[in-house]
């Protein structure tokens, strides 16, 4: 199995990172990827898979900003067996669509609930409890969420027996799920703090293979 590590940059947010040579680290730019800032056309989507497609799923993978968290739903079409994705994300990323047939980052998640036939179960972890709860999904039963009022009041643990024992993860973490404290982003955060967040990533890292992780929530 190859291990790739991908940083996809499409706005030159990484452009004053450090980044050793090493051949298992690649630097994709996706600055000339027309169409793909919040919303995702069919050319830009078809572009990004071409891209990413050499390297394959497995590795730490980072997406920019969330207004690229929709590359998550074209990193896991490239996974053939079940899996269960784990989102660490403030928002539920799960609108009804604006645009009919164009992926955002605000709907991709519900696309991938829906449309991904491997996805076994989605655990969601991070959002207000009214986000939540607007949710519309043909597929409830493969959610599990953990909303940011249970975490801060350490409530929902019960939900936990629900998800699968040994079913391979893809993890997904946008970084507004942080507190500012933590980390800066585009978009309106939450209250998690960094020791939260690695706990949560421990125990779901102990249990299960990983195929990928990726990180996104850079700050422009």
């Amino acid at each position: 199995m190859t291990t790739n590590h991908l940083i996809l940059d499409f706005s030159h947010v990484y452009c004053d990172e450090k980044i050793p040579k090493n051949d298992r680290v690649h630097w994709l730019d996706c600055s000339d990827i027309a169409e793909c800032d919040l919303y995702c056309s069919k050319r830009a989507e078809e572009e990004i898979r071409a891209r990413i497609a050499p390297y394959g799923i497995h590795g730490i993978h980072f997406l920019d900003s969330g207004n690229y968290h929709y590359v998550t739903g074209i990193m896991t079409e490239q996974i053939k067996q079940g899996f269960s994705l784990i989102l660490f994300d403030h928002h539920t990323d799960m609108q009804q669509p604006l645009m009919e047939g164009m992926m955002s980052c605000g709907d991709w998640a519900g696309m991938v609930l829906d449309q991904n036939p491997t996805l076994q179960q989605f655990i969601l972890i991070g959002p207000a409890e009214d986000d939540i709860k607007q949710i519309r999904t043909k597929h409830l039963d493969r959610l599990i969420t953990f909303s940011a009022e249970e975490i801060r009041k350490g409530e929902g643990m019960e939900r936990l027996k629900r998800i699968q024992g040994g079913v391979p993860l893809y993890i997904s973490i946008d970084k507004d799920v942080l507190s500012e404290q933590y980390s800066e982003t585009n978009w309106n955060q939450g209250e998690l703090t960094l020791g939260m967040l690695e706990h949560m990533l421990q125990y779901f890292l102990e249990r299960a293979p990983v195929y990928g992780i990726d990180i996104c929530g850079e700050c422009s």
